[in-house]
């Protein structure tokens, strides 16, 4: 039998995997930056640009910027806030080799994850604002994208010489939950340049690409597969995805269209609905490769709760998702 990782890679390369991949994103990616966040006594982390964060519930963990905190509030003046670190001086091995310490590398992908430059633009200025800058002042959002993308160059070729990754994991928000953020013209003519600079420099490198995005992105999908994406995160239901699947196949693969926002994912969903709705998603989206197993729940159920209904995800996805192919052959 294949390893997770020959089976995945399989997936991305577009050829039907020997088992239904279950895309772990939390184990496989190497997450955030190199340097260490300054964290203040109050809890609030610090990133290396200066742009503060904290967490949630709400976030499901993830950290956000912290509310009322604005980095740049004049995107013409980005050059005199907004400062990169000097990656010539950062101790690479030594950081690379403790997060790699924990992961199986020779059975299960190794993911970097990199790229955010419509969510730093936002994140720096606020959405409102960040909108503003991008429809008032393109050149200036395209000038800081290319300098943060100088720094990301840097930050990704380290990772490979020393992570000797399977995949890049680009990541950018560029849609919220029923409309796109921005247009494609916007997205081509900013964005787009500094996620292909990125994709290139992995692609030269032998590495497959892989994109999350969240929200209603299906109008970037053309131009993901242009950068060389084989893969889509979390592929959330306000996209036509059995339209996505019928248009595109195996060449991009849906890692995800569980609706983990909808009723099903909540508190109130007795276990057998959830056992009823995990396998009409695989049954769904299993059909001619081209999807990896990535359901979870809501983590508005108390921890306890939580446990027992991804528990369910898991025992879906073991006892009937994994072999789905073999059981279905023919």
């Amino acid at each position: 039998m294949l390893t997770e990782k020959e089976n995945f890679l399989r997936l991305l390369r577009g050829e039907m995997p020997e088992f239904l991949p279950r895309y772990d994103l939390m184990h496989w990616n190497v997450f955030g930056s190199p340097y260490k966040n300054e964290v203040t006594p109050e809890g609030i982390e610090i990133d290396e640009f200066g742009l503060k964060h904290k967490t949630s519930p709400e976030s499901m963990g993830g950290f956000m910027p912290l509310p009322g905190f604005v980095l740049l509030d004049d995107i013409t003046k980005w050059r005199d806030i907004i400062k990169t670190p000097d990656t010539s001086k950062f101790e690479w091995e030594a950081w690379c080799k403790e997060q790699l310490k924990d992961k199986d590398t020779v059975n299960n992908p190794v993911s970097v994850m990199i790229g955010d430059y419509f969510m730093k633009i936002v994140n720096f200025m606020s959405v409102t604002e960040g909108l503003i800058a991008l429809y008032e002042e393109p050149e200036e959002c395209y000038a800081l994208c290319e300098y943060l993308s100088d720094y990301y160059v840097e930050v990704l070729k380290n990772e490979i010489y020393y992570f000797k990754p399977d995949v890049l994991h680009l990541a950018d928000d560029v849609a919220a939950g029923q409309m796109p953020f921005i247009d494609l013209e916007t997205y081509r003519k900013v964005i787009k340049p500094h996620h292909k600079r990125l994709a290139d420099i992995a692609l030269d490198n032998g590495m497959l690409i892989s994109m999350h995005c969240c929200g209603k992105c299906e109008m970037f999908l053309d131009d993901f597969i242009d950068l060389g994406v084989t893969a889509w995160e979390p592929a959330q239901v306000s996209n036509d995805l059995l339209a996505i699947k019928k248009k595109y196949g195996p060449k991009l693969a849906i890692m995800g269209g569980w609706d983990n926002t909808g009723p099903i994912s909540m508190p109130e969903t007795s276990d057998e609905e959830l056992r009823d709705a995990l396998v009409h998603y695989v049954d769904t989206f299993a059909p001619g490769g081209g999807f990896a197993y990535h359901a979870s729940v809501a983590t508005g159920f108390g921890e306890e709760e939580y446990k027992r209904k991804m528990a369910i995800c898991d025992e879906v996805y073991n006892t009937y998702a994994r072999d789905w192919y073999k059981n279905h052959a023919g």
